[in-house]
This record gives structure tokens, C-alpha cells and sequence, in this order.
């Protein structure tokens, strides 16, 4: 191992184990706060906060998006981009350091996806890349991006339509879970629609022949996605809800009804056709019913476009750094949880991860770069900064093996020391992985060239139409017509 590799490893160790208490801090704080998807305003001000301490240079309403900043250090040289979030779960409270269930608020949400780790690690790493620049007198732009709303509300994706990423070289972020290595898995394009179904409302036993039913209508939609599933490709996924049937009586012709579909497939352009398919469906419902149908599309995300060149450099630098220092009582305390995790879910977390079975409650043996991706098939707004930039995501091992996202006991293990010092290794990984990039040239090159391979050079299109307002900006525009 390069001498010189080691020492810039140890010089960024010392930089983020140098500010390990107020980061820790702030990662218990947006725990606290649990802010879901849209509505992080107290998040983010604890981060900027802090960025602003630091003396970076911080643009807010990024994008327009009123929860979404970017913070920035430097003015010349290549450009690094730290991608954080902030957002948690509705219906996740959980009290923290507990071996059972038990809300702090019946009802209330609560990080179940440890974003309030994942957005403070990759700010320290920002901030320790910015530091080592400097103590170094290297050249180098340091970004830090506040992404809001990764649940459900695709923020990146709204992030990306307006030209946010464009001009950096690279991205790099994380995610906690119960293993450490790259966070290798499949994901899969997604686009998510409000299906509105409008017709004429009339009394169901005296005057049924004037009506026109809404309601009808979703049910034939959902029949027809049904008969489609069979014609479907294998790994794309169609889910829906009604999200209004039109009222409670049932004597009465419904003028109105609502579905939402989301819709899944291997790559963008796949969804996109999968979409059209049950568009079209829609269409032949209100046909049939004689109503009307309006398609409104609330979010979309592009499928995560891999970088080895990036993964190599962070699964080196992980080997380098070894495992987070997990303790006794790290052990003690995940082994208690562990009794709490059913064998489904053990194996199914084994199986997502593909990760050794022997690990002692906490895992400390990196996941071999080499092994093939698991079954982690959901769908992530980080695919769609993918699209437009080399991107990287290494996976932090916080928490138990055996621990499955969106669940109490990711949730009641988010404050622990362990959830802890994944964290601060994780703004090592990929702080190490930064400076790489900003002082070697041809790796950025290198990087920018298999990007190129993987999209044939295409230019990225956002699957979100331009004439699709964010959520929160819909809301404000709502409240405007009603004035």
C-alpha cells in the first residue's frame, strides 16, 4: 500500500474524528425532528446552520424547491458533489435504544431509513474534503447538495429538471444499512400518476341511467392493469390505490374518482412505454363509462447508472480505513435486537445484501466489490444524477444484520453509538474517494468516460415533464388560485 495513501487516509481520519461531536449532534437532532418528505424547513436550517459556521456559501430554494440548498466552498479547480438527505417516514415513530416496538407518538413518523445519518455523513465529508484541500493548498470545488423529499417525493429528480448537477464531475453519497461495501443494487425507473376520473352524479335506484360513474371507471382501469400484467417485462412492477372512490353513499352514481399508479421498470424507457400501455387503459376505462379522465404525473425517477472507476477508488479506500470500530456494547445491544428479527427477515436481509450470514450482530467484513448486485429492487432519485454525472454510492454498515429498511428497529437503532460511527466512516470513505478525484485528473477522466459508455452518450432527459410542478410549489399554487 502507497505510503502516501496512507497518510492522506490518516490526515482525513484526524480531520473528521476532529468535528465527530457536533456532527453527532446534528445527526440526533434531525432524528429528532423527523421531518417527512417536503416539509424538512428545521432540517435543513440545522444543517445550514453549520455549513454557514464552516464558510461555505450556501444558495437556498435550489432549483425552486423550498427545502432543497446547495452549499459550496472553493472557486476553482474540478467540482465534487455531496449528495445528503433529511427526509423521514410517516407512521414511524419508534423511541430510540428499545428493544420492541414502541412509538414516541402513535401515529407520529420517524427515520426508518436513517436519511438523518445519510445527510450529516455526507456533509462531514464535504466539509473534511474542503478542509484537506486546504491544508494541502489544492484546487477544488467542494459541493454540498440539501436534497429534500427521497421518499416518495423524487427531489433529486425535480433537482436534476432544472440543471442543478450539470456542471459538476462528479457525485458521490451513501446510505446506511447493515453492511458496508457499494451500494451495488439494482433499481428499477419509476413513474408515479394520478389517474382523475370525472363523470355525472345521479340517484342510483331512482334516475341510474343518467349517470355516468367515476368510480366505474377506476375499477375497469384496475381490471385492464391486471389483464396487462401478463404482457408486462418480467422485472417491471405495477402497484395502484384508490385514493378516492367518490364518496361514502352508496345510492349514489359517483362523479367523481381517483387512482394513483405507480409504475416500475428496469430503465427509464421501459416505464415510460409501461406507462403509456396503462395510460391508455385509462383512456379505454373512461371510454367505456362515458366519463373523463385526466393524468396528472406526481414524480418520476431514471434507474441508477453505475461508475466502476469511482466504486474501485471507494472499495479501496474502505479496505484501507478497515471496518467501523464497532465495541462490546455495540454487540451486546444488536445481538438483544437481533432476538426481535424473525428468520423471514433475517433472510430476507441476507438476500437484499447479499451478505454473509457469521457476523456476530454487527458486520464488520466489507461486501466483496466483485459479488453479484442483490434484490434491493426498489427505485431511488439518486438514478437520476446518475444520468447526468458519474455517480457513486457506498453503503455504511450501521446497524444490525438483519435490520430491513422502514422498519421500528432501523428506526429505534438510529441514535446509537454504532449508527454513529458508521456514519463518521462513511464521511471518511467517501471524503477519501473525493480527494482521490480532485487531485488525480485522469481518474475524473476515466470516470467520465465509462459514464459516457454506460448512457451511449444520450443527454439526459428528466422524466418529470416541465409543466409538473413540485408538490410543495402545486400547494402554493392551489392556495394562489383559491385567493
Amino acid at each position: 500500500m502507497k505510503r502516501e495513501n496512507m497518510q492522506q487516509i490518516s490526515l482525513i481520519d484526524q480531520l473528521v474524528e476532529a468535528k465527530r461531536d457536533e456532527y453527532i449532534r446534528l445527526s440526533d437532532r434531525i432524528w429528532d425532528l423527523a421531518e417527512t418528505r417536503w416539509e424538512e424547513y428545521l432540517s435543513v436550517d440545522a444543517q445550514i446552520e453549520i455549513l454557514e459556521r464552516e464558510g461555505f456559501r450556501i444558495t437556498r430554494n435550489l432549483g425552486g424547491l423550498p427545502t432543497a440548498f446547495v452549499a459550496q466552498a472553493g472557486d476553482e479547480g474540478p467540482v465534487a458533489g455531496f449528495l445528503g438527505e433529511y427526509d423521514a417516514l410517516s407512521n414511524m415513530s419508534q423511541q430510540a435504544a428499545a428493544t420492541q416496538a414502541c412509538p414516541v407518538c402513535a401515529g407520529g413518523s420517524g427515520h426508518g431509513c436513517g436519511h438523518h445519518l445519510l445527510g450529516v455523513g455526507a456533509m462531514l465529508a464535504a466539509v473534511a474534503t474542503r478542509d484537506y484541500l486546504a491544508l494541502q493548498g489544492l484546487p477544488g470545488i467542494v459541493r454540498y447538495y440539501g436534497c429534500p423529499a427521497e421518499e416518495g417525493g423524487a427531489g433529486k429528480t425535480y433537482m436534476a429538471r432544472e440543471g442543478v448537477f450539470n456542471d459538476i464531475d462528479f457525485a458521490l453519497t451513501w446510505h446506511p444499512g447493515p453492511f458496508s461495501g457499494i451500494f451495488k443494487y439494482k433499481s428499477l425507473a419509476v413513474i408515479q400518476a394520478y389517474f382523475r376520473f370525472s363523470g355525472i352524479a345521479s340517484h342510483a335506484a331512482a334516475s341510474p341511467h343518467l349517470g355516468r360513474s367515476a368510480l366505474d371507471a377506476v375499477e375497469l382501469m384496475n381490471v385492464g392493469v391486471n389483464f396487462l400484467r401478463e404482457h408486462m417485462p418480467a422485472e417491471a412492477r405495477v402497484h395502484y390505490a384508490v385514493t378516492d372512490a367518490g364518496g361514502t353513499a352508496a345510492n349514489v352514481v359517483q362523479a367523481a374518482a381517483e387512482a394513483l399508479y405507480v409504475i416500475r421498470a428496469p430503465d427509464i424507457e421501459q416505464a415510460r412505454d409501461l406507462f403509456e400501455r396503462v395510460r391508455r387503459i385509462g383512456t379505454g376505462a373512461a371510454w367505456m363509462t362515458e366519463t373523463t379522465v385526466d393524468v396528472e404525473i406526481d414524480r418520476a425517477c431514471s434507474e441508477v447508472l453505475r461508475n466502476a472507476t469511482i466504486e474501485a477508488l471507494t472499495m479501496a479506500n474502505l479496505e484501507r480505513l478497515g471496518p467501523p470500530p464497532f465495541d462490546k456494547p455495540d454487540r451486546m445491544f444488536a445481538a438483544r435486537l437481533a432476538e426481535s428479527i424473525s428468520a423471514g427477515d433475517l433472510h430476507e436481509c441476507l438476500d437484499a445484501y447479499r451478505g454473509p450470514a457469521d457476523t456476530s450482530g454487527l458486520a464488520d467484513i466489507p461486501l466483496p466489490l466483485a459479488d453479484e448486485p442483490g434484490s434491493l429492487t426498489g427505485s431511488s432519485d439518486v438514478g437520476d444524477v446518475s444520468q447526468i454525472v458519474p455517480t457513486t454510492q457506498y453503503l455504511g454498515a450501521c446497524y444490525a444484520v438483519g435490520t430491513n429498511m422502514h422498519t421500528w428497529q432501523l428506526v429505534t437503532q438510529g441514535k446509537l453509538p454504532a449508527a454513529h460511527k458508521g456514519m463518521l466512516h462513511a464521511a471518511k470513505v467517501l471524503a477519501a474517494t473525493a480527494v482521490d478525484l480532485l487531485t488525480e485528473p485522469s481518474l475524473i477522466d476515466a470516470a467520465k468516460t465509462e459514464h459516457a459508455r454506460r448512457t451511449g452518450g444520450r443527454p439526459y432527459t428528466c422524466p418529470i415533464p416541465d409543466a409538473v410542478l413540485a408538490p410543495p410549489l402545486r400547494n402554493r399554487a392551489s392556495k394562489r388560485n383559491l385567493a
